[in-house]
């Protein structure tokens, strides 16, 4: 069976639901491998990711999200970032690896972007003892205007993802009373995705295929996913460029190679000093 990581997309053919489900495993094992997170934050990480995913493909195509989960007094913060080309990435930034604070004041930020044009913001405080699941339910619906009910799950042992994946319903102006009954009641029994993903048949085709039991239903797609970080040389140096000129002067004084990293995926980039005086004496 493949196992490998992907998103399915579907609706119940009487126009009442739209459905998301998602397997992430690979790719929140990745993410986590480049971040070494543990603990709380790792498996806020593999949720995120979850998250991310799953709110990007209820948008048009194009658009590329990002989540960002800021701890109570903004110390620390964990993100995830969803791309069109069905890649995600993640970033947690805590002090000293200490699991990030989720009290009163924490925050969840959804951005949304297109191609050359401003991004979107949306804007939640977290509600107390609010599960991953449970934030994003909130932010669709005060956000979005969309009556949305979002459960994502991650089994961590260690530093390996065991799973990782979740789902989105959606109740389209279609719906009629009957069918939506039903659904509350079905999502009552899996309002913990865990069980519909721990086990070598877990599948988001499975996981559809629960949700939507004994429902007339239609695939509309099935994507890839992988972790993929958009880090390039390109945008290191265009980075420096940006930089003031004193700034620039700083860096030339040793004389030594530059080296930057990526915060995402670790990558290092060295920069040669006669790089750096490219951007200190443009042509």
């Amino acid at each position: 069976m493949d196992t490998h990581d992907s998103v399915v997309r579907a609706i119940t053919n009487d126009g009442g639901f739209r459905v998301m489900t998602a397997l992430c495993t690979e790719t929140a094992q990745e993410a986590l491998r480049c971040q070494g997170g543990t603990g709380t934050n790792a498996t806020l990480l593999a949720n995120l990711i979850t998250g991310a995913i799953l709110v990007r493909e209820t948008m048009a195509p194009a658009y590329r999200v990002q989540v960002n989960l800021a701890g109570k007094s903004r110390r620390g913060q964990i993100v995830a970032e969803s791309n069109p080309d069905g890649t995600a990435r993640g970033l947690i930034r805590t002090n000293e690896d200490e699991p990030l604070e989720l009290g009163t004041g924490a925050m969840l930020q959804v951005m949304r972007a297109l191609p050359g044009v401003p991004p979107q913001r949306g804007i939640i405080e977290i509600p107390k003892g609010a599960t991953v699941s449970e934030m994003l339910t909130v932010y669709m619906k005060s956000s979005e205007q969309i009556d949305t009910m979002v459960s994502v799950g991650s089994k961590i042992e260690g530093d390996q993802v065991v799973y990782a994946g979740g789902y989105v319903v959606q109740l389209l102006p279609e719906l009629e009373e009957g069918p939506l009954i039903v659904m509350r009641e079905r999502l009552k029994d899996f309002r913990d995705v865990a069980q519909l993903l721990d086990g070598a048949a877990a599948s988001p085709k499975k996981l559809t295929e629960e949700l939507l039991y004994a429902m007339d239903y239609t695939l509309l797609d099935e994507s890839a996913l992988s972790f993929g970080c958009a880090c390039s040389r390109v945008r290191v140096m265009a980075s420096l460029a940006s930089l003031p000129r004193e700034d620039v002067e700083d860096l030339l004084k040793s004389g030594e190679n530059l080296s930057m990293s990526c915060d995402y995926c670790g990558r290092e980039y060295l920069v040669q000093p006669e790089e750096l005086k490219g951007l200190r004496d443009p042509t």
